[in-house]
C-alpha cells in the first residue's frame, strides 16, 4: 500500500482530476417551539456526519462548518433560508448538504410516562446537479432519540450511496442505542466554549453510558493536550471501531504508550494504523517504537516507508540515520545525517551525530544521550488521505 505523499505525486500527474464528492451536514432546525431542545439539531447532525465518515463517505468536519458560518456571518444554530444553504455549500465546495428540522408530537396516550414523539425530516441538497431529494425521516419516542438518528444516518448513506450501503440490520446492531441524557451531556459540552465545562460534560456523558465513544475521543484529546498521556491513552482505548474518529484515536493511543514507555503497545497501536492508513507520520512513529524495542531491521523498515513519502521531512532522514546509526551501519547513517543537514544545515543533534559516524563511534553502553532520540510525529491527516483515494478513484 502506498504511502500518503507517494500518492500525492501520483496525484499531480494526471490532468483534469475532478474533485471528489463531498458532503455537509447542518444541524438540524429546531421546529418544537422549546428552546431548551436546541442541542438536539447539532446532535442529529453529528450522527448522520458519523454515519457517513465511518463508512468511508468524504463528510466535511463540524470546524469546517463553523469556519463558514463565521465568513458568511451565519449565526450557528439559526435556521437558515434556502439560499443561505446554498451558499454555506457553495462555500466549503460540498457536493451535497444534508439538512433538515425536527417536531416533537404529544404522546399517543394521556398520562403516559414518555416525553413525546420526536418526528426528524430531513432533505439532500445536490449542488453539483441542482437538485434537491424528497423528504424523508424517523419518527419514535424522543427517549430513543440516539436510535432514531443512527436510523436517519442509515437512511441518508442509501440515498447517496444506494450501491454500497450496508444492510440496515448489521448497521444499526454495529451502534447500539444510547441513553439520551448522555447524548445530551455530550453535545452540549461539543457547543460550550469553556475548556473545564467542556471536559465535565464528557466526562459526565461517558459515565452515564460506558459504550458511548464519542465523548471518550474528546477526552483522549483534552488530557493529551495536558501531556496526561496515562488518563488520555485510556480515554483513547475506549473509541470503537465503528467510530469515525477509531484510527484517529489509535494513533494517538499509540503516542500515549509510547510516552507511557509501553513501546510493545505503541507498536500495535501504530501497526493496526499503518494497516489501514498508510501515512508517513503512522510509519516514523511505529519506527521509533520499535527502535526502542531495540528492533533494528524492521525500525529501519518503518522510518524508510515514512521518507518513501515524504523525502523532504529532515526527521524522517533524522530517525532513519539514528536507527542506522544505533546499528552500527555508519556509512548508512552518514548518509541519513548528510540529508538532514541538507534540509535543515542548524540542525546541531544531526550535525553531533554525523561526526560520530564518521569516526566510526556508535554509541555507549549506559550512554543517557544515546538513548531515545527518535523524532515522533503529532499530526494526523487521516481526512486529506481519504480525500486523495477519492480523487483518485474517480479516474
Amino acid at each position: 500500500m502506498q504511502s500518503f505523499a507517494a500518492l500525492a505525486v501520483l496525484l499531480v500527474s494526471f490532468c483534469g482530476l475532478a474533485g471528489a464528492e463531498t458532503t455537509l451536514v447542518l444541524p438540524f432546525f429546531n421546529h418544537t417551539g422549546n428552546a431548551n431542545l436546541d442541542w438536539i439539531g447539532e446532535s442529529i447532525a453529528k450522527t448522520v456526519h458519523d454515519s457517513l465518515a465511518s463508512e468511508g463517505l468524504l463528510a466535511l468536519d463540524r470546524s469546517d462548518r463553523l469556519e463558514a458560518y463565521r465568513r458568511l456571518s451565519l449565526r450557528p444554530g439559526a435556521e437558515l433560508t434556502h439560499a443561505s444553504i446554498l451558499k454555506i455549500g457553495e462555500s466549503l465546495d460540498a457536493s451535497n448538504v444534508v439538512y433538515g428540522w425536527y417536531e416533537l408530537l404529544p404522546p399517543a396516550e394521556a398520562g403516559s410516562q414518555s416525553k413525546g414523539s420526536l418526528r426528524i425530516s430531513a432533505r439532500i441538497l445536490d449542488l453539483r446537479h441542482t437538485r434537491q431529494g424528497q423528504v424523508y425521516g424517523v419518527t419514535g419516542a424522543l427517549e430513543d432519540l440516539a436510535a432514531l438518528e443512527v436510523r436517519l444516518g442509515w437512511q441518508t448513506l442509501a440515498a447517496l450511496e444506494p450501491r454500497t450501503v450496508p444492510p440496515e440490520d448489521g448497521f444499526l446492531k454495529a451502534r447500539p442505542p444510547v441513553r439520551i441524557d448522555a447524548v445530551e451531556n455530550y453535545i452540549r459540552g461539543l457547543l460550550s466554549s469553556s475548556p473545564e465545562q467542556r471536559r465535565r460534560l464528557f466526562t459526565q456523558a461517558a459515565r452515564l453510558d460506558e459504550h458511548y465513544s464519542p465523548p471518550r475521543f474528546e477526552l483522549g484529546k483534552s488530557y493529551w493536550e495536558k501531556k496526561e498521556y496515562k488518563a488520555a491513552g485510556e480515554w483513547f482505548a475506549g473509541v470503537t471501531e465503528t467510530d469515525p474518529h477509531y484510527l484517529e484515536a489509535q494513533f494517538f493511543l499509540g503516542l500515549c504508550r509510547y510516552h507511557d514507555g509501553d513501546f510493545e503497545g505503541a507498536v500495535r497501536a501504530f501497526q493496526l494504523v499503518a494497516g489501514r492508513m498508510p501515512l508517513n507520520e503512522v510509519f516514523n512513529n511505529l519506527g521509533a517504537a520499535q527502535d526502542r524495542l531495540n528492533r533494528a531491521a524492521d525500525a529501519a523498515a518503518s522510518f524508510q516507508k515514512a521518507l518513501e513519502g515524504d523525502s523532504a521531512d529532515p526527521d524522517y532522514h533524522f530517525n532513519l540515520g539514528y536507527a542506522q546509526w544505533r546499528a552500527g551501519q555508519f556509512a548508512a547513517a552518514e548518509e541519513s545525517f548528510r540529508a538532514v543537514l541538507a534540509r535543515n544545515a542548524n540542525d546541531q543533534e544531526a550535525a553531533a551525530l554525523l561526526e560520530r559516524a564518521v569516526r566510526r563511534e556508535g554509541p555507549r553502553a549506559g550512554e543517557p544521550k544515546a538513548q531515545g532520540r527518535e523524532r515522533l510525529k503529532t499530526n494526523y491527516d487521516e481526512a486529506a488521505y481519504r480525500q486523495l483515494q477519492a480523487e483518485l478513484g474517480k479516474n
